[in-house]
């Protein structure tokens, strides 16, 4: 497919710059809330959007349990050293 290379080699690109700014000696991830509420979980992360916060520098984990009912959601962002 035309494009094709040139999408995965940005792809890889941002993927390689997302983890060189969030090195373990950069900073640390800070837990921002940890629900089980899907919406309030996209409240938070909208808010952190409309600050302007870096889309590599937020992650969001699932802890998954049976039954899915029970499953956690964690935003985190991560923090630079020098921002604590």
């Amino acid at each position: 497919m035309p494009g094709q290379g040139r999408r995965k080699r940005r792809q890889e690109a941002e993927s390689r710059r997302a983890a060189a700014l969030t090195t373990p000696d950069a900073g640390r991830w800070q837990v921002v809330i940890e629900t089980r509420d899907g919406a309030e979980l996209q409240a938070h992360t909208r808010s952190l959007q409309e600050a302007r916060v870096d889309a590599s520098l937020i992650r969001i984990d699932v802890l998954c349990r049976c039954p899915t009912e029970q499953s956690t959601y964690r935003l985190s962002r991560f923090v630079a050293a020098g921002e604590e």
